[in-house]
C-alpha cells in the first residue's frame, strides 16, 4: 500500500474507471451451529478436492449461530492472540468448512476507536484450537500500545483537507457528509492517530461521492484517501425472455423476489438520489426487450441479481451477499445517459445508467454479478480499494462475473471470459476487458511488476483476471462457448489449466479465509496456494497448476525444474516464514548442468515483508561463496522483495545446493520467503 492511493472503496464500486467514463463498483471454539453431517454446497464439491476442506453450506440461522458463539467468546480470543487490554475485537463475518473448522473474520478497535487495517481472519478446528491467524496489519502490540488518543489538529483542519481533495473529484460539498472522526490508521507503516472524514455529492462523470480521506491527527498530513464508490416474465435486452422472482397476483405485481431475500427492483426516472419507485404492473410480464421500455432494464437487472444469488448459494454455499438470507436491491434509470453502474455499501444497493443516449443500460448479466460481488468482497476480506489489493478487488467482480455467466448458461448470453460485452461501452462491439489477454483494451496490464499498484484498479485488475483465465484455460490457442482466446505467459512458458470450477472454488475459499483489507498480489498467491493445498494437497496438480498460472502473470515461481527461453530452471517455492532477527536458507539443488554456473546467473527471489529494509539477501553457492544480492536499509520502507537479480557466478560448479540466505537485520517486522528461481 502507498499513502498516495486510496484505502478501499467501503460504499460503492463502479463498472468502469471514471477516465473512460466506466465504473463498475465493484467491494471462541468451534460453533454447533453447522450439523455434524454439514455439506459442501452442491456444485462447489469440485472433483478431487477434500470434501473436508470446501465450505459448508450454511443456512443464514446456522451462519447466525456461528456469529453469536464467536461473539460470546471473543473477548478469550483477544487474550489468546495477546491482544493489548485496551484493544476489543468485533466479529464481522464467519464462514465454515465441512470438516468444522471456522474462519472468523474480525475487526478491532483501540481504546474504543476503530483500527483501520487491523483487520484479521482466525481460522479453528472444529475442537476449538487455533490453526491460523491472517493479519492485515503486522503491527506489533506494543506499537499499537504507544498510540495516544489526544490529537494536535482540530478536526476542522481535517474537514478542510477533504472538501478539498473532493472537490478535485468534482464534489461541490461545502462540508462533510460524515464529521471528522478518531480513528487508528494501521493500514500502512506504523499506526497512529488520526481523523477520518467522509464527503458526498457527485464525482466529475455524474457517480456519487463517498471520498473517505485519512489526515494525521498530530501533523494535519494526509495519509490516504480512497472513494467508497465501487464504480414474473422479464423481456430483457440481454438476457432474452427469462423468468423472473416477483410478488403479488391478480392485477397487482411488482418486481419483489421472496425467494431471494426479498430483493427489490427500483426505477430512479433519470434522478441521482433517493431509492425510487418500486417497479409495479397489473400483468408479470415486465419490459419488451428495447431500452425505449423502462421496465425492460428493471427486468435485466432483476434477473442479473437473482442468476448471481443462485450462483453464490448453489455453487459457494453462501446465501446472500452477508450470508445472512436477506437481499440487496437495485436501482435502475439513473441519471441521463450515464455511462456506468456501482455498488455502494452505505444503501447495500446496485446502481445502473442507461448508457450513452439512453440506448444501453449496463444492466447485462456480468455487470450485475460484478456489482453485487463487490459487496461480498466488502462483506468478506474487505479488499481496499487502492494499490495492488484495490486491482484484486475489481478482479473478484470480474471473476465471478464470469462465473456466474458461466453458471447460469443463459441461451443469448452464455458464458465467457470478456467483461461488458454485451453492453457496448466503446460504441464499436468490443467487450470492456479481456481475462485472456487483459492489454487487449489498451489499458490493463497482463503481469505484475512493481509499479502495478500506482496504476488505476481497473487496470491493475489485469494480472489477477488473467491468472484466474490462465488457471481455468491455460495457455494458448483455444475455442470456449464460441469465443476464441490466445493467452500468453510472462516467462514463455505454458500453462494447463486446471478447470474453472477448481479456480472459482479456489478463489472464493481465498477470498472468504485467507484474504484481508491489505493483501496484495504476492500474499494473493500465498493465500490461493494455502487453499489449493487444503483442498487438493501440496503435490498435486491442481497445487502446481496455481503456482504455474501465478508464475505465468510474473508473481513467483513455476515449482521444480524446467527449462525457459533462458535457460534451465530450478527454483524452491516451498512457503515459509521469516522469524524477526533470524538468518534462514532456502535451498535449490541444481542437477544436469554441464560445468560452471553463467556469467549471468538469474536469481528471481520473491518474499512478502512489511518493511524490506530489514532484509539482507544472498545467494550462497554449493561451495559457501556468497554472493550479495541486497543490503539491509533503515530507510528502505517499502513493501517486500520481487526482484531478479544477476550474479557472475562463472567461478562455481553449476550442480549442488545453492541457498538463499535471508538475514532479517531488525526488529518489529515479519514476512514470509514465497520462492526463489535460479536459471541457468
Amino acid at each position: 500500500m502507498r499513502p498516495t492511493h486510496s484505502r478501499r472503496a467501503t460504499a460503492t464500486g463502479a463498472l468502469i474507471a471514471a477516465a473512460a467514463l466506466l465504473a463498475v463498483g465493484m467491494q471462541g471454539g468451534a460453533a454447533s451451529a453447522a450439523p455434524e453431517s454439514a455439506t459442501a454446497a452442491p456444485a462447489a464439491a469440485v472433483k478431487g478436492a477434500d470434501p473436508g476442506a470446501l465450505p459448508a453450506k450454511l443456512s443464514p440461522a446456522q451462519r447466525a449461530e456461528l456469529l453469536r458463539e464467536a461473539n460470546s467468546t471473543k473477548a478469550a480470543t483477544a487474550k489468546e492472540l495477546g491482544l493489548g487490554a485496551t484493544e476489543k475485537l468485533v466479529v464481522r463475518d464467519v464462514v465454515k468448512d465441512v470438516d468444522g473448522t471456522t474462519h472468523t473474520r474480525y475487526e478491532r478497535t483501540l481504546d474504543g476507536l476503530p483500527v483501520l487495517g487491523g483487520d484479521l481472519v482466525v481460522a479453528e478446528s472444529k475442537s476449538g484450537a487455533t490453526q491460523d491467524v491472517t493479519k492485515a496489519s503486522k503491527a506489533t502490540g506494543a506499537q499499537l500500545k504507544a498510540v495516544g488518543t489526544t490529537a494536535d489538529v482540530a478536526p476542522a483542519t481535517a474537514e478542510k483537507q477533504a472538501l478539498t481533495a473532493a472537490k478535485a473529484d468534482g464534489s461541490k460539498s461545502t462540508e462533510a457528509s460524515k464529521a471528522p472522526r478518531k480513528v487508528v490508521w494501521a493500514a500502512s507503516g506504523t499506526p497512529q492517530l488520526a481523523y477520518e472524514t467522509v464527503v458526498g455529492g457527485l464525482q466529475h462523470d455524474g457517480t456519487p461521492n463517498e471520498l473517505h480521506v485519512i489526515t494525521d491527527a498530530s501533523s494535519g498530513a494526509k495519509l490516504f484517501e480512497w472513494q467508497a464508490i465501487e464504480t414474473g416474465t422479464g423481456n430483457t435486452q440481454y438476457s432474452g425472455t427469462v423468468t423472473l422472482g416477483t410478488s403479488g397476483s391478480g392485477s397487482s405485481f411488482n418486481l419483489t423476489d421472496s425467494a431471494r431475500g426479498n430483493h427489490k427492483t427500483y426505477n430512479l426516472n433519470r434522478g441521482t438520489s433517493g431509492t425510487g419507485t418500486l417497479f409495479s404492473g397489473t400483468d408479470d410480464v415486465w419490459g419488451n426487450g428495447s431500452a425505449s421500455n423502462t421496465e425492460t432494464a428493471a427486468a435485466d437487472a432483476h434477473y442479473g441479481a437473482a442468476e448471481t444469488w443462485d450462483f453464490y448459494k448453489n455453487v459457494m454455499g453462501r446465501t446472500g451477499i452477508k450470508g445472512d438470507g436477506v437481499g440487496a436491491y437495485s436501482r435502475v434509470h439513473y441519471g441521463n445517459s450515464y455511462v456506468n453502474a456501482f455498488w455502494s455499501d452505505s444503501c447495500f444497493c446496485m446502481t445502473y445508467g442507461d448508457g450513452s443516449g439512453n440506448l444501453a443500460p449496463l444492466t447485462s448479466l456480468d455487470v450485475a454479478a460484478h456489482e453485487m460481488t463487490h459487496g461480498v468482497t466488502s462483506n468478506t476480506a474487505g479488499l481496499n480499494y487502492s494499490g495492488e489489493s484495490g486491482g484484486l478487488n475489481e478482479a473478484t467482480s470480474d471473476i465471478f462475473a464470469a462465473g456466474v455467466e458461466f453458471y447460469s448458461n443463459t441461451a443469448t448470453d452464455p458464458g465467457d471470459y470478456l467483461v461488458g460485452e454485451k453492453i457496448d461501452i466503446n460504441g464499436d462491439g468490443t467487450p470492456l476487458r479481456y481475462m485472456d489477454k487483459p492489454s487487449k483494451d489498451g489499458a490493463s496490464k497482463d503481469s505484475w511488476y512493481s509499479g502495478l499498484g500506482s496504476v488505476d484498479v481497473h487496470y491493475s485488475s489485469g494480472p489477477a483476471n488473467h491468472f484466474f483465465y490462465l488457471l481455468s484455460e491455460g495457455s494458448g490457442a483455444k475455442t470456449v462457448n464460441g469465443v476464441s482466446y490466445n493467452s500468453p505467459t510472462s516467462d514463455g512458458l505454458p500453462v494447463t489449466g486446471i478447470g474453472r470450477d477448481k479456480a472459482l472454488q479456489i478463489w472464493f475459499k481465498a477470498l472468504t479465509t485467507k484474504f484481508t483489507s491489505t493483501t496484495n498480489y504476492a500474499a494473493a498467491r500465498t493465500g490461493t496456494l494455502a487453499v489449493a493445498g487444503e483442498l487438493y494437497g501440496t503435490s498435486s496438480a491442481e497445487y502446481a497448476g496455481v503456482a504455474n498460472a501465478w508464475a505465468a502473470i510474473a508473481v513467483g515461481s513455476r515449482p521444480g525444474g524446467g527449462t525457459d527461453p533462458g535457460g534451465k530452471v530450478f527454483q524452491n517455492t516451498t512457503v515459509k516464514a521469516i522469524a524477526d532477527r533470524s538468518t534462514t536458507n532456502f535451498p535449490v539443488v541444481v542437477s544436469g548442468v554441464t560445468g560452471n554456473a553463467p556469467s549471468t546467473l538469474s536469481v528471481a527471489v520473491n518474499i512478502t515483508h512489511t518493511y524490506r529494509g530489514d532484509l539482507i539477501l544472498d545467494l550462497v553457492a554449493p561451495d559457501g561463496t556468497a554472493y550479495r544480492l541486497k543490503n539491509s536499509s533503515s530507510s528502505d520502507s517499502a513493501d517486500n522483495v520481487v526482484e531478479t537479480y544477476t550474479v557472475n557466478a562463472s567461478s562455481e560448479v553449476a550442480n549442488g545446493t545453492w541457498n538463499l540466505r535471508v538475514q532479517d537485520a531488525y526488529s518489529g517486522d515479519t514476512g514470509t520467503f514465497n520462492s526463489v528461481k535460479l536459471t541457468f
